[in-house]
């Protein structure tokens, strides 16, 4: 079996000035029940965590999103070399 050929084309985007810029996050709470995923982005600061964004998705699309991110780490990594991380409580604010 072959594989299927990307047909997909470039997306636009349409979006206000605020909405392009991006939100900073440096961690996140997932939870879910067993209609639906929700992640919410936060901003750990020295005032204590702050909520970004709060994503609600599909088990479906939540697998799916998975995915696309695992492949672009190992895209990543293919390209920029391993990404390290820290454990839990190594960072820190001064």
């Amino acid at each position: 079996m072959s594989e299927p050929k990307d047909t997909s084309k470039p997306v636009t985007i349409n979006t206000g000035d605020e909405l392009s810029r991006g939100r900073y996050s440096n961690n996140m709470l997932v939870t879910h029940s067993p209609e639906e995923f929700m992640v919410d982005w936060l901003l750990n600061s020295p005032g204590g965590p702050h909520l970004v964004s709060r994503i609600i998705v599909s088990p479906g699309h939540m697998k799916r999103i998975a995915a696309a991110l695992q492949d672009n780490i190992k895209k990543y990594e293919a390209k920029f070399g391993e990404i390290k991380t820290i454990q839990a409580g190594e960072q820190k604010f001064h």
